[in-house]
């Protein structure tokens, strides 16, 4: 079974609000951007990646959380984090029974997100080792 089946897997498992909430987070997350590539981490957790790590969901008991792994770097202009704000890396949104998802500043988090894996990839980057010894003739 791939990530995408086990996620969607995961969410019909969901008995509860919480499936349609998780179903429309993905679903606004993956509209952001054609290249985001879904996965299965740690143990049961969808994730979703381009370029580097965008973000990871989880379903807990009375809300759905959705964790951004770079999110202190990320502008909010919606003020969509909620949760984790005193992280330096992390932030999150924390989704409570009967809130809106805001679709359109979501997909805008997410395409932040993906600019500033962009922007770092190449800095984050190890140098390829050097061939030590090596003669050129």
């Amino acid at each position: 079974m791939n990530a995408s089946e086990r996620i969607d897997q995961m969410i019909a498992g969901l008995s509860d609000w919480r499936r349609a909430t998780f179903a429309r987070i993905r679903e606004c997350i993956l509209a952001a951007d054609p290249e985001i590539v879904e996965e299965w981490k740690w143990m049961g957790s969808p994730v979703w990646s381009r370029d580097g790590m965008i973000a990871v969901a989880n379903a807990h008991k009375g809300k759905v959380k959705l964790t951004f792994a770079h999110g202190a770097g990320l502008p909010d202009p919606d003020t969509l984090f909620n949760a984790g704000l005193e992280g330096n890396a992390r932030r999150a949104i924390d989704f409570f029974e009967g809130d809106k998802i805001d679709a359109r500043a979501l997909k805008a988090l997410v395409r932040a997100a993906i600019e500033y894996n962009r922007a770092h990839l190449k800095k984050n980057a190890r140098p390829a080792p050097s061939k030590a010894g090596s003669k050129k003739t």
